[in-house]
């Protein structure tokens, strides 16, 4: 085999390895430890986040006020627009951590 053929073909196993992993959805790198709150965050965080869009976004806030919060990530797929698929690429981004501040 020539070189250039050899290259050619080192080139597109590793395009097509990158193009395969994309697919899986986001992952978090190693030490990236942040996470969005689905109870306090903004419109903006909010659609900062794979598949959220402006309204996606706002009905969760919507979500949040007229529920008094998502008790967990899982609540998340009583928005419209969020499935179960699209759940399971927001899960590993989100928290739902509680905005109350404990009494005194």
């Amino acid at each position: 085999m020539s070189r250039v053929l050899v290259a050619a073909l080192v080139i597109t196993l590793g395009v097509a390895a990158h193009i395969e992993g994309a697919q899986d959805g986001p992952r978090p790198t190693a030490g990236a430890s942040a996470t969005v709150n689905v109870n306090s965050a903004s419109v903006a965080q909010l659609e900062a986040l794979p598949g959220i869009g402006r309204a996606t976004a706002e009905r969760i806030v919507e979500y949040r006020q007229k529920n008094g919060g998502f008790k967990k990530a899982e609540d998340l797929m009583n928005v419209q627009g969020i499935g179960e698929k699209s759940f399971l690429k927001l899960k590993p981004l989100v928290t739902v951590a509680s905005t109350r501040t404990p009494a005194p």
